[in-house]
């Protein structure tokens, strides 16, 4: 192994911790803990989205839905909840007129903020035995690791989208088929 490598073995404790955290953030349990803590009146289904849109935001849906690990059409229908509940808005893209982007509102946004307060409060508790030294270490890797993550599966990402449409006999947006 170099320096700059990894083993087999902490390959497979990395990816280990990585499906255990994703295993844990994806329990309906957290998030039902999560909006108990923020006490909001906020349907579990529903608040991922609202968090991903706030953070991510402006997002189209198909975005939104592949990063909830969610079927878009499914997406659409919560996201038109969250608008109905005045919590998101939709707008026209900038970029393309055609997509529609949602956007947190100022009430969606307040929503958040008290997740924010709660989740600060729970990883206070959580964290509390931690040196800080650990704590900012952690934050750094964490950091970094995603860094890498987006910047090494992109490509590889894109490459699939391709290779999707090629096979679905689609085109890019504004060439006509054949």
């Amino acid at each position: 192994m170099s320096a700059k490598g990894m083993s087999r073995d902490q390959l497979r404790s990395l990816h280990g911790a990585m499906v255990e955290i994703v295993g844990f953030m994806n329990r309906p349990q957290v998030d039902g803990a999560m909006i108990e803590e923020a006490d909001i009146p906020l349907d579990r289904a529903l608040f991922p989205l609202l968090v991903g849109i706030e953070r991510l935001g402006p997002i189209g849906v198909v975005d939104l839905a592949d990063r909830a690990g969610r079927d878009h059409t499914t997406v659409s229908r919560q996201v038109a909840r969250l608008e109905s509940l005045g919590l998101v808005e939709r707008r026209s893209s900038a970029v393309d007129g055609r997509v529609r982007h949602a956007a947190v509102t100022a009430k969606g946004k307040a929503m958040t903020d008290r997740v924010d307060a709660a989740r600060d409060r729970i990883g206070q508790t959580l964290f509390d035995s931690w040196e800080a030294r650990d704590v900012d270490e952690l934050v750094r890797l964490m950091l970094k690791f995603v860094d890498t993550l987006k910047s090494g599966t992109t490509p590889m990402l894109a490459r699939k989208a391709r290779s999707r449409r090629r096979l679905q006999g689609d085109r890019p947006a504004g060439q006509d088929r054949p």
